[in-house]
Parts: structure tokens; C-alpha cells; sequence
């Protein structure tokens, strides 16, 4: 057996680890009883030791150097030797004391969020959140000194392969300097004409879930390899052919709950497609979460908040609901679905006003990775930094810094990916539309069997064989940027789309 086979079995091993805590993770998110918190973050902790022991064990070191001496290999191979040496590198530039104890404190962090967030308690998670941070900060010194990165680019290569704050800060300086004016005009045009019709409730959340259930198989979830769930936090998770979404619901409003059904179903898709060859090895796996989350809101934003696909979704609505009037029209369930209005819930947010919610946690997370930001004054900055960006004042900490599980979660770095996957998202639509021309017919007969096969061969099933740059190039003709995001949005809130 070869050294480049002998890793394939190493890491055929890491995976099914990874993907049993990834199932301890979604029960604990879901189904699990308060009282058995301490015993799962024990659990998790122990599986990701083992994880990182089999990562950081000289054998991995000696059978990589074998394998990188060992000659040519085919494109998939080598691409999965790559990858292989970037697993490795970051863990092992993390003692597995820390990442032990980081995972613990992780665990303990987010039982004591939901509470938190709950009550509007800021001071019940401050110590956990400092702690998490404090453990996140020794993580970030610690890869970046091993891999060459200040701390936050080392965090944020973590969930984002290659990227840097290079990339980003002048990607976000651009989206500063012309969103604020796109904001402004779209709510211009909009105050302009007859505010869109509301929708009465309740909605019962039974109808709900199975309106979403409904949806799900349109857009092409594999129930054979998946389920959806209920948890406080929208999220997709699980593990190799066991992907798990879930959503929250509320009985007077189901938009949010519909909505974050897609969404979550575009991150299910991906994982559902990824190269069933090489699913439990690295090549094989999503290629960051900017990439991650643009296929999420290629589902939810692009294709799902277009006049087509409301043609196709306002009938099944007047069905499951028993309702029917000029306020269930396609015409009036798009106009409520693509008004562009600052609140205060990210996840609720507009696609236009979204940016501005992750460059706020952009701007605190770095910050404090770069000690420059104390946990203690996280609420008061969070609140001023929202009044500045969106001109909105925080009642009270539920809606301000405790709304995001992130933070407890120990997930510095991760934020960012929201809004640079709604720049590929908005690129990678431009390019499926283009090559598909019948595309928007199609979303108008709830058929999304061209949007979905196109993506599966751009996207999904190249997994990780190319890096985000080249993937992007080959399927759009361009790096990531700016121009395609605010020429949909200047379509669907200035333009014709708006009319």
C-alpha cells in the first residue's frame, strides 16, 4: 500500500468522526435535554481529540511527506494530497489540550446562549463568551504562527480556504460606498406606491411544515439522505449522507420559516452533491463557506424571491392556507417578499440591508480577536455600530449582540462568509442563467431541475478539486467581485423587476 493510499484510510477514518459529532451536534441543538449538556460536551470534546490526535500523530506527518515525494498522481488525488497537508497544518498548530478545552467551553457557551438570549441577559453569558474568545485568540496565535497568517486570517482559513482580510476589505469598502445610496433609493420607490397587502394569521405550524416539506422536494432534497427539524438557530448540519436542516417557525408569520427552509435546503443540496468518489475524503468536501452559503442563497434570494418563482408558489399558499384574495397574488407575495426594510434580526433581514449586518460583525469580531474590543463592551458597540450602519436603535440584547449563536459557538471568522456568498451567489446565478436561458420559466412551474443541474456540475460535484478562485473563474469567467451582486439588486429594487 502506498503512503498516498494509507492517508486516504486516515482520513476515511477523520470523517466518520467528524460526521458522528456532527449528528451529537445537531441533537444538541434539537431534541437533546438540558441536563445532558455537560456529558455531550464531554462527548464532543473527545471525538474532536481523537479527530485532531489522528491529524497531529507523527505517522500522518511521515506518510504526507511520503506521499509528496511519491511521484505523480491524478488531478483528484493531488488535489486531495493538498488538501490533506491543510487539514493537517491547522491542527497541528493547535496543542490538543486547547482544541479539548475549546470545545468544552464552546459546549457550556452555548446551553447558557439559548438562556441568555431567552431573557435578554447579556451578563449570564459574558464569562462563557469570554472564555470562548479567550480560547479562540490562542487558536488564532497559534495557527498564524505556524501558517505565516495573523490570527483572524488563520481563524478565517479555517472556514474559508485561502481567503484574507486582503480579499475582503476591499470587497466590503466597495459595498460601503454604494449600498447605503441603493438602500435609499429602493425604500424611495417603494414609499412611492401602494404598500403591498398584508397576509392575516394565524398559520398553522403543522401546514407550515408540511408547505415546507413540499418545497423541499421541488427544489430537490434527497429525504432518503436528510430530514428537517426545529432548532433556535436556522442551521444545516449532520453528517456525510445524513444532512440534517432545520428551521424555527411562528404562527403569524410562516415567510420566515418558508424562507429559511430554502435557504437551508440550498446548503442541503450541496452537501447531497458533493463527488460521491471522494464524499469521505477532503477533495470531496463543500469548498468553504462562502461558496457553502452562496448555493444557499442561490436557492433562497436569486431563484425563490424572483416574480417567476411566486407564480409557481402562490397557489400551493392559497391551498395549504385556505385563503385566497388580492393579497395571496404572486404580485403581492413578491412585493412582500422583496421590500427592502432595515430591522433589527440578521436572518430576517433584506438582501440589501443583510451586507450591513455582517460588515458590523466583521468589523467587532475582528476587533476582538485582535484584543482591541472587550467581551464586557460588546453590547454597547454592537448598538451604536447598528444605529450607525442602519440608523436603528437596540431595545434590548435579544435583538442586538445575543441573536447570533457564532459568537458562543466559537465561530471567529465565519460571519464574513454571509456576504461574500451573496456575491458568488448573484454571480454564479448570472452564469446558470445565461447557460440555462429557459431558467426563469422553469422557477414559474416550480421546476428546479435546470438551476439544480447546472450547479451540481459547476459546483457541487467539483468539491474541493479546485480553489474558490478557480471554481468561480470556470463557472462564471471571473474572481470574486462586486459588480454581479449590484447589478441584481439595482434589477430587482431600481429596475424593471421592482416595477
Amino acid at each position: 500500500m502506498t503512503a498516498y493510499q494509507t492517508l486516504e484510510q486516515r482520513f476515511a477514518r477523520l470523517a466518520a468522526l467528524e460526521g458522528a459529532a456532527g449528528i451529537l451536534g445537531w441533537d444538541a441543538q434539537t431534541l437533546m435535554p438540558d441536563g445532558a449538556a455537560e456529558a455531550r460536551g464531554d462527548q464532543l470534546a473527545i471525538l474532536r481529540g481523537l479527530a485532531h490526535g489522528m491529524l497531529t500523530a507523527p505517522e500522518a506527518a511521515e506518510e504526507l511527506a511520503a506521499a509528496e515525494r511519491g511521484g505523480d498522481l491524478e488531478p483528484w488525488a493531488a488535489a486531495n494530497l493538498r488538501e490533506m497537508r491543510r487539514a493537517q497544518a491547522h491542527a497541528t498548530a493547535v496543542p490538543r489540550d486547547l482544541v479539548e478545552a475549546s470545545s468544552r467551553a464552546v459546549s457550556r457557551s452555548e446551553m447558557v446562549w439559548r438562556e441568555a438570549r431567552r431573557d435578554a441577559d447579556f451578563a449570564r453569558l459574558e464569562p462563557h463568551l469570554a472564555e470562548v474568545l479567550r480560547l479562540q485568540r490562542e487558536i488564532g496565535q497559534a495557527k498564524g504562527a505556524a501558517l505565516g497568517l495573523d490570527p483572524y486570517d488563520a481563524l478565517l482559513d479555517g472556514y474559508d480556504p485561502g481567503m484574507r482580510r486582503a480579499t475582503i476589505d476591499p470587497l466590503f469598502a466597495d459595498l460601503t460606498g454604494w449600498l447605503p445610496a441603493l438602500i435609499a433609493r429602493a425604500r424611495e420607490i417603494q414609499a412611492s406606491r401602494p404598500a403591498p397587502l398584508p397576509l392575516a394569521g394565524p398559520f398553522d405550524v403543522a401546514v407550515q411544515r408540511e408547505l415546507g416539506l413540499k418545497l423541499m422536494e421541488a427544489v430537490g432534497f434527497d429525504f432518503t439522505r436528510g430530514r428537517l427539524d426545529i432548532s433556535l438557530h436556522p442551521f444545516c448540519g449532520g453528517a456525510t449522507d445524513d444532512v440534517r436542516i432545520t428551521t424555527r417557525y411562528d404562527a403569524a408569520d410562516f415567510g420566515r420559516a418558508l424562507m429559511g427552509v430554502l435557504h437551508e435546503t440550498g446548503h442541503a443540496l450541496y452537501e447531497q452533491g458533493r463527488p460521491a468518489a471522494w464524499r469521505n475524503q477532503p477533495v470531496g468536501a463543500a469548498r468553504g463557506m462562502s461558496l457553502h452559503e452562496s448555493q444557499s442563497l442561490i436557492v433562497e434570494m436569486q431563484a425563490c424571491r424572483s416574480r417567476e418563482f411566486f407564480t409557481f408558489l402562490a397557489p400551493l399558499l392559497q391551498a395549504a392556507f385556505g385563503r385566497s384574495g388580492p393579497e395571496w397574488s404572486p404580485e403581492n407575495l413578491h412585493a412582500l417578499n422583496t421590500r427592502v426594510a432595515p430591522g433589527f434580526i440578521r436572518v430576517d433581514a433584506d438582501e440589501a440591508t443583510y451586507p450591513a449586518h455582517i460588515l458590523l460583525r466583521y468589523r467587532l469580531e475582528t476587533a476582538m480577536i485582535a484584543g482591541d474590543l472587550a467581551v464586557r463592551d460588546l453590547p454597547g458597540a454592537f448598538n451604536d455600530g447598528l444605529r450607525d450602519l442602519l440608523d436603528l436603535t437596540v431595545p434590548d440584547d435579544r435583538v442586538g449582540c445575543l441573536q447570533d449563536i457564532h459568537w458562543p459557538s466559537g465561530a471567529f471568522g465565519y460571519f464574513p462568509t454571509y456576504t461574500l456568498g451573496a456575491l458568488a451567489a448573484a454571480q454564479l446565478f448570472r452564469a446558470a442563467r445565461t447557460a440555462e436561458p429557459a431558467l426563469p420559466g422553469c422557477l414559474a412551474q416550480g421546476d428546479f431541475g435546470p438551476l439544480r443541474d447546472w450547479l451540481r456540475t459547476n459546483v457541487h460535484a467539483v468539491g474541493s478539486l479546485l480553489e474558490t478562485d478557480d471554481l468561480l473563474t470556470r463557472a462564471t469567467g471571473a474572481k470574486l467581485g462586486t459588480a454581479a451582486f449590484r447589478a441584481h439588486l439595482e434589477a430587482r429594487y431600481l429596475g424593471a423587476e421592482s416595477a
